[in-house]
């Protein structure tokens, strides 16, 4: 039996802190032996993680919070908080890092102990990948932007993994301290590139940007289908959280009668959740297209 997305998404939380927690404690380990940037690069990228992790963690928590007196469209909106201070961590550890790359391109050392950092690597993105997928399955049934703002976190932190694991083979065997540099400096940008992306994300939702158009299409299709709808405007959308909004306006016979209408627009909105099973739908229901001069 399929897991329900608020259990999912809330595995989800515990699974990224507790990975977080691992690789901070083994890349801490692979610095301090190595003196590799850009094992240094990859440690600041996961610390964020792991700061990341728990903010999706308390947010995940209060998006889920049902709807009350004071929040009547519900907390879903947290999500979004989260994603834009993820965003923010993402694109800090982005500058510090080209700080740190800073410092050694000016006092350019040669890295230590290649073959600790070479295993600390490969175990980081055996961990990273399992958590990469099980985050993007949770993502797909949940629809959640903070779980969504977490696996891009750990996207570039495989990245960097990848990046500092090849820096440090290359580095160590060519003798060549700069090549460390210059892949740590990658790492960075991908992270600010990364951030930019997550942060647009959070601030489509924090300002009400409709659905994308696919899914606008697939309600106008839907309620077009129905044999009594003559025309429908007013198609407003939004999202928070778990939870879509829907908003229009339906134009039915104008003789008909109010239960009859009634009839008909809870026979629409049926056929709407069926389609978008978690939405809120307000259906107001016309005699006429209100663009119309009556």
């Amino acid at each position: 039996m399929a897991m329900e997305p608020q259990r999912l998404m809330r595995l989800a939380t515990v699974a990224s802190t507790a990975v977080a927690l691992i690789l901070i404690t083994a890349k801490g380990m692979a610095w301090f032996a190595t003196d590799s940037v850009s094992m240094l690069s990859s440690l600041i990228d996961t610390s964020l993680d792991l700061i990341g992790s728990l903010v999706t963690f308390f947010a995940v928590r209060q998006a889920l919070v049902p709807a009350d007196s004071d929040h009547r469209f519900g907390h879903g909106k947290a999500e979004a908080l989260a994603g834009l201070v993820q965003a923010g961590f993402i694109a800090a550890s982005g500058c510090a890092l080209l700080v740190a790359i800073g410092e050694r391109l000016a006092n350019p050392r040669q890295v230590h102990e290649e073959s600790l950092g070479l295993a600390i690597s490969a175990l980081a993105i055996g961990l990273t990948l399992g958590l990469v997928a099980f985050q993007r399955y949770v993502v797909r049934r949940s629809g959640s932007i903070a779980i969504g703002a977490d696996m891009a976190h750990y996207r570039t932190d495989l990245v960097a993994t990848l990046a500092t694991g090849i820096g440090l083979f290359a580095s160590g065997q060519l003798d060549q301290p700069l090549i460390d540099s210059g892949v740590a400096a990658l790492v960075a940008f991908y992270l600010l590139h990364g951030g930019w992306l997550v942060g647009r994300t959070s601030l489509d939702v924090l300002m009400d940007r409709e659905l994308p158009n696919d899914e606008r299409r697939r309600v106008l299709d839907i309620v077009r289908r129905d044999p009594a709808v003559r025309g429908v405007h007013e198609l407003r959308t939004r999202s928070s959280g778990l939870t879509k909004f829907i908003q229009l306006h339906v134009v039915l016979d104008p003789t008909l009668t109010l239960a009859v209408a009634h009839t008909i627009s809870d026979r629409i909105q049926a056929s709407l959740r069926q389609a978008f099973p978690q939405a809120e739908i307000i259906l107001h229901v016309d005699g006429w297209d209100d663009r119309e001069r009556r």
